[in-house]
């Protein structure tokens, strides 16, 4: 499927060592997205904001939202409806994702790839709760990734 308009995505970086490990980082992040809209036919003109950030960061931001006290990889905040059409914010944990690519055998770029989309299938209203909501998007994880070039992610075992 394919869209007729592309997502805006506003990307801040709050932790240099992001562009040091992957200077097309915000490429990256925006190819995953608008491949995800494309893919489920998103026609609506909506707009992402997507933190790189550090661990310390997601730490806190998973203990103030979540109530874990421990860094994670991506984080999604859907957007209340009355702020329409801003879809939500994804954030994104510099020294996790490094990690877990190199213990999963990927390079940093499709880990990074994989994450944002599953962060925007996230903010579109998927989730994986119960097994069958996993199955689920799961196997659009890997329908999106396989059309960017990039294997599938839960070869390697769980991202969340």
């Amino acid at each position: 499927m394919t869209t007729d308009v592309t997502p805006l995505i506003d990307i801040e970086l709050d932790h240099e060592d992001w562009l040091e490990a992957l200077p097309d980082a915000a490429a990256c992040i925006r190819t995953a997205i608008e491949a995800t809209f494309a893919h489920l036919g998103v026609k609506e003109q909506l707009d992402i904001v997507v933190l790189l950030a550090d661990d310390a960061e997601l730490k806190s931001l998973n203990k103030e939202f979540r109530q874990k006290n421990a860094p994670t990889n991506v984080l999604s905040f859907p957007a209340p409806e009355m702020m329409h059409p801003h879809l939500g914010d994804m954030a994104l944990g510099f020294e996790t994702c490094v990690r877990e690519a190199a213990e999963q055998g990927k390079t940093l770029k499709a880990h990074l790839m994989h994450l944002t989309v599953h962060g925007a299938l996230h903010l579109l209203g998927y989730d994986h709760i119960t097994e069958a909501e996993a199955e689920d998007m799961e196997s659009l994880e890997r329908t999106i990734l396989l059309g960017l070039d990039i294997a599938d992610p839960y070869a390697y075992g769980t991202t969340d």
